[in-house]
């Protein structure tokens, strides 16, 4: 083990029945480091962090800590908590209805009288040190998501983890508790904590991390330091060909689409959660609404689908006046709509892969008129095909998938119905690097096809790299709409702060 680790694994190797996992990956986190943890979905990022954590027992390998001597037998979670080991994950795994200090304690008191004004103080201390702006009598779910985050790293850090692992951690962050985010985690760098950081989001990792280790399909591609690899190599190394194509996807994108008919037309449409708005969108177009969270991207989507109570506007489909007021009415019209939140409204996490493909199809349909298994089954294997989704079978729930996986059947669900027009809402959100390349590609394959799509992304390159017309949003309002020459970050920037266009 070198003098400045404290964690050292080696040879690591784990396999499930018809797939190896990891085979003898090597991570090495030194005392007081931010190690970015990269790869693909499938790539082995989960499964080491489960080796490490004990969830998943390792086939073969060692794994070493500072202070343990000879190889950390690490077999439960519990286990990991005793070598120091502390895990934060993206979706917080505290109680939201008790208290800060409840929080930093449950579980922790081994007497069977608590006395919680110590504890109080005790938490209240703790925040202070750290700078987290929570008070520890105030209720975990009055905080902010970002203060949620910092308040389970502070109940690592009290039980002195040498290893914090920060798992998707800033998924749902907007920028500023993003920033929150890093100043603590470079105060726990200072105070000589080593940090496993895994993101999808490339720009953070060269922000924070002094380290970058590389996995890719359950192997160790390498070791580097951040400063050393430049962000097309790091993509490169993880998808494991180069990216050159992306200019091509770029100048694709941004065609121009001359004189196209408009597919779908709507004036002063609104709901009961966005205000009045006009929009067009016409057939093979691919446009896009942006703007900072809370602008009112996601909403006016939701009301040209009627996911959201329709309360007034006037529509026209193909230059025929129509009523959508609700998701089904909009089906029937040829429309599509991958959620922004894939867990809560797009996956039913209990149904299987087909069942989840076909369920667009077969509401279609209506369900006194049921497909046959035979039909199911067909359509899920093209679509399985189509997509490259990677699943065991048909018949995996589709919870198992990974995020990118789960976002393929979705997308296969709209698919399947062959709509005119499809609005996808975050679709690479969440996901690996190759993915989102595969889900752009087919985003402009559809609409060489004619098809018409709206495209939503908190990531401003990825927007325009796929759209030929951007509308900027702030504050719930249309501000601007950019075409051509004008598709650029700092034009996009500018408009939505209201600079002159």
């Amino acid at each position: 083990m070198q003098n400045d680790a404290v964690l050292t694994m080696r040879g690591i190797c784990k396999s499930f029945p018809g797939t190896k996992a990891l085979d003898h990956v090597d991570f090495t986190l030194r005392k007081g480091e931010i190690h970015a943890l990269m790869g693909e979905n499938g790539a082995g990022k989960s499964t080491l962090i489960k080796v490490l954590t004990g969830v998943y027992e390792k086939d073969s390998g060692s794994i070493q800590m500072e202070g343990i001597q000879g190889d950390a037998h690490i077999h439960s979670p519990q286990d990991a908590q005793k070598a120091g080991i502390s895990t934060v994950y993206q979706e917080i795994t505290l109680c939201p209805n008790l208290t800060v200090a409840e929080n930093m304690f449950i579980g922790r008191t081994a007497s069977a009288f608590v006395h919680w004004k110590d504890y109080e103080k005790r938490t209240d201390g703790i925040l202070q040190s750290l700078g987290i702006p929570a008070r520890a009598k105030q209720e975990l779910s009055r905080c902010s998501l970002a203060v949620q985050q910092m308040v389970a790293i502070a109940r690592a850090v009290d039980m002195q983890c040498k290893v914090l692992i920060l798992d998707e951690p800033t998924s749902s962050l907007d920028e500023k508790e993003v920033a929150m985010l890093f100043d603590l985690m470079r105060d726990l760098k200072n105070r000589g904590v080593g940090i496993v950081f895994v993101t999808h989001f490339l720009e953070q990792v060269y922000e924070v991390s002094d380290r970058i280790t590389v996995l890719r399909n359950g192997e160790l591609v390498g070791e580097y330091p951040a400063a050393a690899l430049p962000q097309v190599e790091l993509v490169a190394k993880m998808m494991g060909k180069d990216l050159n194509e992306l200019e091509d996807l770029a100048q694709v994108g941004q065609k121009s689409l001359g004189s196209r008919e408009t597919l779908y037309e709507a004036q002063g449409l609104s709901s009961t959660e966005s205000r009045p708005f006009d929009f067009v969108i016409r057939q093979g177009e691919v446009n896009g609404f942006t703007g900072l969270l809370g602008s009112g991207r996601s909403e006016s989507v939701r009301a040209i689908f009627g996911a959201d109570r329709v309360t007034g506007g006037r529509i026209k489909i193909k230059g025929k006046p129509v009523r959508i007021t609700r998701p089904h009415d909009a089906m029937k019209h040829g429309i599509g709509y991958l959620p922004e939140d894939r867990k809560r409204d797009g996956i039913i996490a209990d149904l299987s892969v087909r069942e989840n493909i076909i369920l667009a199809m077969q509401v279609m349909k209506g369900f006194f008129h049921p497909m046959s298994r035979s039909q199911m089954e067909k359509f899920a294997d093209e679509y399985i095909q189509a997509l490259k989704i990677k699943t065991a079978s048909q018949d995996t729930p589709i919870r198992s998938l990974s995020g990118g996986n789960q976002q393929k059947v979705i997308l296969a669900r709209w698919l399947l119905t062959h709509p005119d027009y499809l609005i996808l809402d975050e679709p690479t959100r969440g996901i690996d690097v190759g993915t989102k390349l595969e889900i752009q590609k087919l985003v402009l394959k559809l609409a060489e096809e004619n098809m018409s799509v709206t495209f939503i992304s908190s990531e401003i390159e990825e927007m325009l790299r796929v759209c030929s017309r951007l509308i900027v949003m702030r504050d719930r309002k249309i501000v601007g709409e950019l075409t051509g020459n004008e598709l650029t970050q700092s034009q996009v920037m500018k408009t939505i702060a209201g600079g002159e266009l």
